[in-house]
């Protein structure tokens, strides 16, 4: 026997989904039509502003009301710009410049752009609060390690987004920002009271829920106080109790990734994570990247089972759908006024930080040191070459197996630049810097979270709080190596 038809449109009403490729295939828009509440736009899906707005069209030709979302916090996680790096700096760079307004504007600007090309979710602005300098999954996403800091830009970010029409979703709650492990892999364990969480991680969730964010994403971390050993997507105390209850969040609850290793492990498979999501509270089950209709019709499958065997109350399924529906029945304002020419760069170059001395008598060589992406951020370039004047040499290291005598070989007399992301927990980074401050006059580029870490012997440190294309430009600028 098939799916009783009003109970699987009904688990479709709850499920965000995605498809390979540029162009949405027949069972992605088919779904849409039989009740899917949406799809994710990621990097493959994305070629130029031309295609994503014929996408976005061809999706609502399957349900006018479908919801569009997209991942582009500006910074080193971007879809639009998933080929260049972003136009704008992550929020790292605009809590070190610490502008409200120029948080709001640079919001405002990346939802113009997402409502001028139908887009109408924005998977952003990440508000945790990132207190641990090891962090491998949010650092410079993040505005910062003081939870006020935080807090302000959270809301300023939101407002900025929906001023555009564009809808915002606050992750990653209760706060991603004191792990040391990655949900996309595993799943990190926050081991702390509630008092603490509410002390440090909590207060910027509480100022977006004030400043009306329609969508709170779910974080794939285990807190033991409050949700034993499972993740907190599937923790009623804290998706209801703490939430809903405590923090009076009315709007869409909206799960991280349930493919990935955090959720899937714990619940035994993306269907059954499904359930166990619903039932503790949430109402937008984002499915993952890698999804076809095989997937999308066994998860909805296994909520049709749940709901008939008494496991998940249908109530709380129509909840769920309800409140996504919601979520879905305003998109962007009619024609956003366009970005100030300019407003990203000039943002980054204001978060660029020099610790020592920039001054030289002769161009460097420009050495960037190899860095792997997480599933977050993306293969997207980074760097200062794009950016650098002509006759600037650059070369490329790999922590832990470039011989520094080879690197002085070929700067020879010349001053070393060295650019790195993250390079205080990147193994054999901080034997490298060392040993060819030995010898030369070296300045440190660092585009990832720059931590408490400085390197001995270095003539200077310069730090651009993220990797974005703006940022490397803004520090390709700061050193005087641009044309």
């Amino acid at each position: 026997m098939g799916l009783d038809p009003g109970l699987r449109r009904l688990a479709l009403g709850t499920l965000l989904a995605a498809y390979p490729g540029p162009v949405p295939p027949d069972w992605a828009v088919d779904l849409l039509a039989d009740g899917l509440a949406g799809h994710t736009l990621f990097g493959t899906n994305i070629h130029d502003p031309a295609q994503v707005a014929a996408t976005t069209a061809a999706l609502r030709a399957g349900r006018p009301d479908v919801i569009v979302a997209i991942d582009e916090e500006g910074g080193d996680v971007t879809r639009l710009a998933h080929a260049t790096g972003s136009p704008y700096p992550g929020n790292a760079a605009l809590g070190a410049v610490d502008d409200p307004d120029l948080t709001r504007q640079v919001y405002a600007a990346i939802g113009a752009e997402l409502a001028a090309l139908g887009i109408t979710v924005d998977l952003a602005p990440t508000v945790d609060v990132n207190t641990a300098d090891e962090n491998p999954v949010i650092g410079t996403r993040s505005f910062g390690a003081d939870p006020k800091r935080v807090a302000v830009h959270s809301a300023a970010a939101v407002a900025g987004l929906q001023s555009t029409g564009v809808a915002a979703c606050a992750k990653h709650f209760p706060g991603h920002g004191a792990t040391v492990a990655d949900s996309h892999h595993e799943l990190p364990t926050v081991d702390v009271p509630p008092a603490v969480l509410r002390e440090r991680d909590l207060p910027p969730f509480a100022a977006v829920v004030d400043a009306g964010v329609r969508a709170v994403m779910t974080a794939h971390i285990r807190v033991p106080a409050l949700t034993g050993d499972g993740p907190a997507t599937f923790s009623r105390a804290v998706l209801h109790d703490l939430l809903r209850v405590e923090y009076g969040f009315t709007g869409a609850i909206i799960t991280d990734a349930l493919e990935m290793k955090g959720a899937v492990l714990a619940a035994g498979g993306v269907g059954a994570g499904a359930v166990r999501a619903l039932a503790a509270g949430a109402d937008l089950l984002c499915i993952g990247a890698r999804v076809d209709a095989e997937l999308v019709e066994s998860v909805a499958a296994e909520i049709v089972a749940a709901i008939t065997d008494g496991r998940l109350a249908r109530e709380r399924v129509e909840e769920a759908a309800g409140r996504t529906a919601a979520l879905a029945a305003t998109g962007p304002a009619d024609a956003p006024p366009p970005a100030a020419d300019g407003l990203g760069y000039a943002a980054a170059l204001r978060a660029v930080r020099v610790e020592g001395d920039l001054t030289r008598d002769t161009a460097p060589l420009v050495v960037q040191v190899h860095a792997t992406s997480t599933i977050a951020e993306g293969r997207v370039p980074w760097g200062l070459g794009p950016h650098l004047a002509a006759g600037v040499e650059q070369a490329r290291a790999v922590a832990g197996d470039t011989d520094p005598d080879q690197l002085r070989r070929l700067a020879g007399d010349r001053p070393v630049v060295l650019v790195g992301r993250h390079l205080h927990r990147l193994p054999g980074a901080r034997e490298l810097v060392e040993a060819l401050a030995t010898t030369h006059q070296v300045t440190v580029v660092e585009m990832g979270w720059p931590g408490a870490w400085r390197p001995a012997g270095a003539r200077a440190f310069v730090a651009t709080h993220g990797a974005s294309h703006a940022n490397g430009r803004a520090a390709a600028d700061a050193l005087g190596l641009t044309a």
